[in-house]
């Protein structure tokens, strides 16, 4: 084995590049400063009417102006920002010519209320928005974009022409496990020799009312309005929902040969991916854990590590009763009696949850966290959960020293997807 190749002989897998955008501001360093600080991007929603909502909060990204009630702009303008930051700092290619592949983590794109509505004055549809209406609105006018704007694959499409990746864009979308599904996807292109370099990008500017609304008759979402900063509350005693968040995460990832060939700074190696569903339940968890607990076990195989070489584990922790619950469940039962020892902490705390963009933004921090030697906190820490033992670094920064940060990525569905992250080649 050489730093080359990891120990199953596969291309080692590196990061050159990174870029974050959330609630708490745009790049990595506005974000590490303010997420080490404890400080919390979450507010009152103040983009569009929250009468009658149960939820009156998110953490919206409201330093970037959209055009109202189009989640697919804001979607498309903080990939932009994450994936230049990432590709800038990677020094990768001339401009617009990367040279790898594109996999994109996006939610799935629809035609939001308002946009109906006012699709379907402009066609003069009594019956609201159809197939028929569409096209005629596409036609012309205002609304000659909205074929395009719609289509699942647009923001892929403009990441594409922006940055001149190679080959045809992949767009996934996993639920919450969406980013870290797409940094898998490009862990592997690596890994089979297909690429030399991939670039992955997670965005979700989700934060709408028909959003909001789905969510909370899946009573998904927290309701502690006030203070909104206090609204999420992962494996405290009393959490009641996650918070929805916009945001976006992206990582250059390189061979360790093709980085160094070129003289790449690496930031972190992607030492290990797993990833496994169980088609349970729409939103809940197999109550016995073991789509989870295979997830972390298939990370750590893929990785070749034990428990005790993991130093940290930035826990998905979304403050939900159910998922920080089977959390818990599942890194208990695979770090056993460790797992009371080791730090797991929750970034969706401050930040909220970025939702198909969670994966990726994590991984972000969790580099970040290598970098730093320093661990993020769990803010809103005050009445411990008897029943989930963490040490969740409650409401304060830790120094520590961390050389692997395992990232959990639950979604619904049991869309389930663990990533191992190490400072350098074993």
């Amino acid at each position: 084995m050489t730093a080359a190749k990891d120990q199953f002989g596969r291309p080692t897998v590196v990061v050159t590049g990174m870029g974050v955008v959330t609630s708490l501001g745009a790049g990595k360093t506005d974000n590490w400063q303010k997420l080490t600080a404890g400080q919390s991007g979450i507010r009152t929603i103040t983009r569009f009417p929250t009468d009658g909502l149960r939820t009156t909060m998110a953490g919206t990204v409201d330093f970037i102006p959209i055009e109202p009630f189009v989640s697919t702009t804001l979607s498309d303008k903080l990939a932009d920002l994450a994936a230049e930051e990432a590709v800038t700092q990677a020094s990768i290619g001339s401009k617009g010519d990367f040279p790898g592949p594109l996999f994109l983590a996006v939610a799935p794109v629809e035609v939001e209320w308002i946009a109906r509505f006012e699709t379907a004055r402009a066609t003069g549809s009594a019956s609201g928005i159809d197939y028929d209406s569409m096209l005629k609105a596409s036609g012309g006018g205002r609304f000659a974009d909205f074929h395009k704007r719609f289509l699942f694959g647009s923001v892929a499409d403009h990441l594409v022409e922006r940055f001149g990746t190679k080959g045809s864009p992949i767009s996934l979308s996993t639920a919450c496990a969406s980013g870290a599904t797409a940094i898998q996807l490009g862990v592997e292109a690596i890994r089979r020799g297909e690429a030399d370099a991939a670039l992955c990008v997670a965005t979700d500017g989700s934060v709408n009312p028909e959003a909001l609304i789905r969510f909370s008759l899946l009573s998904a979402l927290s309701t502690h309005n006030e203070p909104p900063e206090g609204a999420a509350r992962p494996f405290a005693k009393n959490r009641d929902g996650f918070v929805m968040a916009e945001g976006a995460g992206a990582l250059v990832l390189e061979s360790y040969e093709a980085a160094t060939a070129r003289g790449a700074k690496i930031l972190g190696v992607l030492a290990g991916c797993g990833e496994l569903a169980d088609s349970f339940h729409r939103t809940r968890s197999s109550p016995d854990g073991k789509p989870i607990i295979g997830c972390v076990r298939k990370a750590l195989a893929d990785a070749g590590m034990s428990v005790e070489q993991i130093d940290y584990i930035n826990a998905h922790g979304t403050g939900t009763p159910e998922n920080d619950k089977m959390e818990y469940l599942g890194i208990s039962t695979v770090f056993g009696e460790r797992a009371s020892q080791i730090p797991v902490s929750s970034n969706k705390s401050m930040v909220g949850h970025t939702l198909s963009a969670a994966g990726a933004v994590e991984a972000v921090f969790s580099l970040l966290t290598l970098e730093h030697q320093r661990i993020p906190p769990t803010i809103n820490y005050d009445i411990p959960d008897p029943a989930i033992p963490f040490d969740v670094v409650p409401n304060e920064a830790r120094d520590a020293k961390v050389t692997a940060v395992m990232s959990n990525s639950f979604g619904f569905g049991g869309q389930n997807a663990v990533l191992i992250l190490t400072r350098e080649p074993a």
